[in-house]
């Protein structure tokens, strides 16, 4: 679920890193938590649960089911099954378990009853699981029915962009480098970056600092630790980047020239030397059994 809020772009922090949970501050306005070994332990098995419930979703996705009926299975199987909690239901007022966007809503899709899935829809699921207190967040597209080819296209280019920012990030490259390589690869392919809403800091709080935008330029921004966690979530659109805001249910954002949205998001625990995707799924290459 991305955070709503425009990022700023700051600067490293000299603070050494501590075993012990750490604050560091790059600014007033950013305050990065730094997780222990055994936070990430708990936030890993938040992520495999929040997984698990996009692969249990997978094969209701079809022509002829509502956001309505999808949201009540993953709401019961995230509680009756897993014993968690779906993060969004009542997150700021938000009325459902899952974000549901189809086509060319960028993201927070509320379900409805009403709501019907038709052949050739795309339409992004996310998912946010607490467990122990901890959150995991992910989000995937999945095609309904046939898929039609500008779509597959779009869909694919935005897992791309995800997949090469999860490639670099590790100790030391900066939140500009990920913005940086998300933004060359979209671009390259005509697709436009939506600006207005970014990846966060993720642990205990749903949405802590830093805030990840999806652009910028090499070796700007604050320069990543180990411990830090954080999610990616880049949303590209087939056409314009601008978005608007509903202003009657205050959630659902859409592209303003109707044209189709995609959206993938993994979180990421910070390793000594790389990363790891603590929201990897199976069919993944960085997928850890």
């Amino acid at each position: 679920m991305v955070y709503n809020s425009p990022a700023q772009r700051l600067g490293p922090t000299s603070r050494r890193l501590k075993n012990t949970q750490t604050h560091y501050k790059t600014d007033s306005y950013m305050s990065v938590t730094i997780k222990t070994a055994d936070e990430i332990a708990k936030m890993r098995v938040a992520g495999r649960l929040a997984a698990q419930v996009l692969d249990m979703i997978a094969p209701h996705v079809v022509p002829g089911v509502t956001t309505g009926e999808l949201d009540q299975i993953c709401h019961d199987y995230i509680v009756n099954e897993q014993k968690a909690i779906p993060a969004p239901l009542n997150y700021h007022g938000f009325p459902k378990s899952i974000c549901t966007s189809i086509n060319e809503v960028v993201c927070h899709g509320i379900p409805h009853e009403k709501k019907t899935l038709r052949d050739g829809d795309i339409i992004n699921i996310d998912i946010t699981v607490i467990k122990d207190q901890y959150h995991g967040d992910t989000s995937k597209m999945f095609h309904v029915g046939k898929p039609k080819p500008h779509n597959e296209r779009l869909v694919n280019i935005t897992q791309e962009c995800l997949y090469k920012a999860i490639e670099i990030v590790k100790p030391g490259c900066t939140l500009g480098d990920i913005g940086h390589i998300i933004q060359k690869h979209a671009e390259a392919n005509y697709y436009s970056i939506v600006r207005e809403y970014c990846g966060h800091g993720i642990g205990k709080v749903f949405h802590e600092d830093p805030q990840v935008v999806h652009y910028g330029n090499k070796g700007e921004g604050m320069v990543i630790k180990e411990g830090m966690t954080f999610t990616i979530e880049p949303m590209l659109n087939a056409g314009k980047r601008h978005v608007k805001l509903n202003k009657k249910d205050g959630w659902t954002v859409t592209t303003k020239d109707g044209r189709p949205s995609a959206q993938w998001e993994h979180t990421l625990a910070v390793t000594r030397d790389g990363v790891e995707v603590l929201t990897a799924r199976p069919d993944e290459p960085f997928y850890l059994a």
